[in-house]
């Protein structure tokens, strides 16, 4: 498997290119909405390898880190037991890239911070994060032109096929009914919190793609939550 192959299939990658036009690299939301689906993107990457947890006390989520392997009283496979208000995806820690490793590093540094003010955290440099992960993989343009400053200029996507695949394979998975695994479930949720759904899904309203979302495990289904909540609070709150 090449570089390529093993970028493209990340979570936040392959939210990245359903956030971006697959032809002309351009944006579909606004930057503030983008870094925080991103950085729930990469925070589910965390869950997805066997690296974080999330946890509810109080009424406030907390991401748990699993380092290297769960804490006692948490254990990898579902259905035994885990710490009080502790959740987690199934499997064994598996490795991680630079980008997830980073952000993994600030949260074993401060684990006490909220979901939310990681997410914040996270959101200011998610965008340029993946995206320098897609061209280290030749999956990206590196910016080039002199028309615009170089952090404004879009990087076009070298194969548009590629860039148009997650967003096509979840549109065919909910036009035929097909089951999600949890992975693209939880993309399918993330487009779906961060509003970019309206833009790229060819049924939005599809009941088949509520029924994905709600079939997750509870620990995404709160990355989801928060995410959605972080997206509102930016929507009212611009700045």
């Amino acid at each position: 498997m090449t570089e390529a192959d093993l970028a493209g299939h990340l979570l936040a990658s392959d939210l990245y290119f359903v956030i971006h036009d697959d032809r002309t690299g351009q944006m579909r939301l606004h930057p503030r909405l983008t870094g925080l689906g991103l950085a729930a993107a990469i925070v589910g990457e965390l869950m997805l390898a066997g690296r974080v947890a999330i946890a509810v006390a109080a009424g406030q989520a907390r991401l748990t880190p699993l380092h290297p392997a769960p804490a006692p009283g948490m254990v990898s496979a579902p259905g035994r037991a885990h710490a009080p208000g502790a959740t987690r995806g199934p499997g064994a820690p598996t490795a991680i890239d630079e980008v997830a490793q980073t952000a993994l590093g600030h949260i074993l540094a401060e684990p006490a911070h909220s979901l939310q003010t990681w997410l914040r955290f996270l959101a200011r440099t998610a965008h340029a994060d993946v995206a320098a992960r897609l061209t280290g993989a030749g999956m990206l343009r590196p910016r080039s032109g002199r028309r615009l400053p170089l952090r404004s200029r879009p990087q076009v996507p070298v194969d548009p096929n590629a860039a148009l695949w997650p967003v096509g394979r979840l549109n065919l998975a909910i036009q035929r009914g097909q089951r999600l695994d949890i992975r693209d479930a939880l993309l399918l949720g993330l487009v779906v919190a961060t509003t970019v759904a309206r833009a790229v899904l060819w049924e939005p309203e599809s009941r088949h793609l509520a029924d994905s979302i709600a079939g997750l495990p509870a620990p995404y289904r709160e990355l989801i939550a928060q995410t959605k909540a972080a997206i509102g609070d930016a929507v009212i709150s611009p700045r």
